[in-house]
């Protein structure tokens, strides 16, 4: 059996300026786990809501060692399938988020960095995912990543039997591996123990604020 690398970062030793707040989150890289996921962070390039990049140039895929795992458990179960993960976000620093919510100032998408826990993509605990098919390539979807529009949903509501059955599998596939999803965003997963990972006073307002599984904010 082959056994996975984790290189393990942590905020307080990694000299990145992506890494900033929340000090002593130990992080992995996604691709050191699963090199067969891919990753296209779009916060990294100028596809994304801002039209500029607002990670450093090759930025690494970053999350907590337990949401890798979960996300290679996923990877092994979409490959039966011929189909694969696409990472479009991980962790998100809290200085990016902050621009995010310049850029959006929109309070049912963007989590305010300045309430309670601000963005769960800045604990490690949350990412960003689509599907590919067998050759890595995008397949299609109810929506394009950061759509504030009712087409980002997680209830999908159009007539494409295909998208339908692409979302759907992303949505079980997840869930099996012990994420939970969003009302809003179809792309967007939370491991479902991501409290106990928090500060108990930041988790106890973040459960506040995110609501229930359904509920939450980019």
């Amino acid at each position: 059996m082959r056994h996975a690398r984790f290189f393990v970062f942590t905020l307080a030793g990694l000299a990145l300026p992506l890494l900033d707040g929340n000090a002593g989150i130990q992080l992995v890289d996604i691709k050191s786990v699963d090199p067969t996921i891919v990753v296209e962070l779009r916060y990294g390039g100028r596809n994304n809501l801002t039209g500029r990049p607002l990670y450093p140039f090759g930025t690494p895929a970053l999350v907590r060692p337990e949401v890798a795992s979960r996300l290679a458990t996923a990877q092994a179960f979409l490959r039966h399938y011929q189909y694969g993960l696409k990472i479009w976000d991980a962790y998100r620093p809290p200085s990016v988020q902050v621009k995010l919510w310049q850029a959006a100032h929109n309070n049912d998408y963007v989590a305010n960095p300045a309430i309670g826990a601000g963005s769960l993509h800045s604990w490690g605990v949350a990412v960003d995912a689509t599907l590919v098919d067998a050759w890595d390539r995008p397949v299609r979807m109810p929506s394009d990543f950061d759509d504030f529009t009712p087409a980002a949903m997680w209830r999908y509501t159009g007539a494409d039997p295909a998208i339908r059955s692409h979302v759907h599998l992303l949505q079980i596939v997840m869930r099996n591996a012990g994420f939970w999803g969003l009302r809003t965003e179809w792309w967007h997963f939370t491991i479902t123990d991501w409290p106990k990972y928090l500060p108990p006073d930041k988790a106890k307002t973040a459960a506040q604020v995110f609501g229930t599984r359904w509920e939450g904010k980019l």
